[in-house]
């Protein structure tokens, strides 16, 4: 069951589709949406970049410069968020019990974005980030951080945005650790979906066959409409621009697992992961490590 959402505020022009995408994630399961602004620091920012400079940026008014975008962005956040709320008809409340209906709450650090939405995340159910206002950039370093330290799935939205949840599922599937989490923390889209399909691509000729029909016999124990199907890439196709295909062709959320490994706290997305997150900008992917 999902209850609390935690939904990225940026301030940008690409506020509204997140928002709006959050709250169709949100009212199958009457959840909570909190929308998370961090301000940025800009004496902390003005520190570094002169002593970068040599220190004569600020004699230059660089501080106040900062301070000035950093309001205006904030202004612009809480706008779109007010704007939003009062539009969809969503009760701001911070505290439970709300109503049995989504509701929605503001919520504003100062300080770097990846930290806040870390801490904040873990006591989240689900995390919405947003791609850029082009539809195709993600915040690298937040989305980084959110995979790696929260425990929680995360959902991006297609370019476009979604106002309801796709039926279909499309579960990229290989027999690992991060698989096996996304279609764990995936459950609550799952019970909701009227078509889901295993994909595997057959990557290695010595990999199992067997591998995504273990989990469609699982899910189907739970009564869920599942099929599972093994696909052989093309010569110029790679797995992952299947599994966007696939998701793409069905309207479909793509579920997959967050690929790769750490070494000194430092992520490094795999490349299927990270082909994945800079393509898909028209598909939702929930993704979780």
């Amino acid at each position: 069951m999902i209850k609390t959402i935690l939904v990225t505020a940026t301030g940008s022009d690409a506020d509204d589709t997140v928002f709006t995408s959050a709250l169709a994630a949100a009212r199958p399961f009457s959840a909570h949406l909190e929308m998370l602004h961090v301000r940025v620091d800009a004496a902390a920012m003005a520190v570094t970049m002169s002593s970068e400079g040599g220190g004569s940026v600020l004699v230059g008014g660089l501080l106040e410069r900062l301070e000035q975008d950093a309001d205006a962005r904030e202004k612009r956040a809480r706008e779109l968020f007010d704007r939003f709320c009062a539009r969809e008809g969503l009760a701001i409340t911070e505290a439970p019990p709300g109503p049995n209906t989504p509701s929605a709450q503001w919520s504003r650090e100062i300080g770097a974005e990846p930290y806040w939405m870390t801490e904040y995340g873990r006591a989240a159910d689900l995390i919405v980030i947003g791609r850029a206002a082009d539809g195709l950039e993600i915040p690298s370093d937040t989305m980084e951080a959110v995979l790696l330290d929260t425990g929680r799935p995360v959902l991006i939205p297609p370019a476009t945005g979604i106002t309801q949840l796709p039926r279909t599922v499309v579960i990229a599937w290989k027999a690992s650790r991060e698989a096996a989490h996304a279609v764990a923390a995936a459950s609550p889209f799952l019970s909701l979906s009227t078509d889901i399909r295993i994909l595997t691509v057959a990557e290695d000729e010595n990999e199992s066959t067997d591998e995504g029909h273990r989990l469609m016999a699982s899910l189907r124990w739970r009564g869920l409409p599942v099929t599972a199907e093994r696909l052989q890439p093309a010569a110029d196709q790679s797995p992952a621009d299947i599994a966007i295909n696939a998701a793409a062709e069905r309207n479909a959320l793509l579920v997959m697992g967050g690929y790769g490994h750490t070494r000194l706290r430092e992520w490094i997305f795999g490349g299927f992961t990270r082909h994945v997150l800079e393509t898909a900008a028209s598909v939702p992917v929930l993704i979780a490590h």
